[in-house]
């Protein structure tokens, strides 16, 4: 599922990654930032852009001169990787040369402090860029996450789908996207009241991340009672299976519905469209889509509570 940064109010004690070659530098910053942070420590370029991919701390502390990978080689394979470009670099340097601070700041540099540094300094710069982070991914939750069912919203997965066909048709790997429907939910919301409603939604959402919580999966709300799931690497051999998944994990909820006409309790009917094939001719979001949202209504039309489940079809993407 989608890994949204949390929000700050969620976190514990923020990271920091030190990378330096010198013992005695990671010392004097561990020794400023510790009561604080907690401070990882890497001595080479290389050892830090792992330990950096493996821990994903919050910030980096970034000497500039490393035998090997330089500070800059650094940053610049961390901006270019999708999994660490939003981590902020400070440089830690006792450089002066102006060329090789406009390099830094090219290669995705926040700010710098110069060795040696005023320990106050180096705290206030931490503390300004970690709320400025924090704030941006505020920003980013509020803006792609659903408020109701706190998970990803329609403009997130409308970015997502895009980002995964591409993702999948470079790789040649399956790709199964999945439109689910709560069924008769305008009843329910007539019988149980708009509450009871939300309260509903909010377990749909949460039948949905326990069916497909795979990392890869991404479950979002697309709108009202629909919701939507990316499924990468599953083809039309496993997509009945991870439909069926959904289907018990609402069936075990049990939750109570008054005025259905498949089932006394809620239920769901999905569109299931799989990606299994790219050697024919191109199938994109958009037709996905399309065909994904036409199985559904046949799920609907056959008797709600099930699964349609087809491969993608190029000829009806139009």
């Amino acid at each position: 599922m989608s890994a949204l940064a949390l929000p700050a109010t969620a976190r514990q004690r923020d990271t920091l990654l030190v990378i330096d070659d010198q013992a005695v530098n990671i010392q004097t910053v561990y020794r400023t930032l510790a009561a604080d942070y907690e401070v990882l420590m890497a001595t080479s370029g290389q050892g830090g852009i792992d330990a950096c991919r493996r821990h994903l701390p919050s910030l980096v502390l970034l000497d500039l001169v490393m035998p090997g990978l330089s500070g800059i080689d650094v940053a610049a394979r961390l901006k270019a990787d999708p999994v660490t470009c939003d981590i902020p670099i400070i440089f830690v340097t006792a450089s002066s040369d102006s060329e090789q601070e406009s390099a830094c700041w090219e290669a995705g540099a926040v700010d710098f402090v110069t060795k040696p540094f005023n320990p106050m300094t180096l705290r206030r710069r931490v503390q300004v860029h970690l709320s400025l982070k924090h704030q941006a991914e505020q920003l980013h939750h509020m803006a792609y996450m659903d408020g109701l069912t706190d998970i990803p919203n329609r403009r997130y997965f409308n970015q997502r789908i895009t980002v995964e066909v591409a993702t999948a048709r470079r790789a040649g790997t399956p790709l199964t996207l999945v439109m689910a429907d709560v069924d008769f939910f305008k009843r329910y919301n007539d019988h149980h009241g708009h509450l009871a409603g939300d309260a509903c939604l909010q377990e749909v959402a949460r039948a949905l991340q326990r069916a497909w919580r795979r990392p890869a999966d991404f479950v979002a709300r697309y709108g009202g009672e629909e919701f939507a799931a990316i499924l990468p690497g599953v083809g039309l051999a496993d997509a009945a299976a991870m439909a069926g998944a959904l289907r018990a994990q609402l069936h075990g909820r049990a939750l109570p519905h008054g005025d259905s006409d498949c089932a006394a309790i809620v239920t769901a009917s999905a569109g299931v469209v799989c990606l299994d094939r790219w050697d024919g001719a191109p199938c994109g979001a958009d037709a996905l889509l399309r065909q994904a949202d036409r199985l559904l209504y046949q799920a609907k039309q056959t008797g709600r509570d099930r699964a349609c489940v087809a491969a993608a079809d190029p000829a009806r993407g139009a």
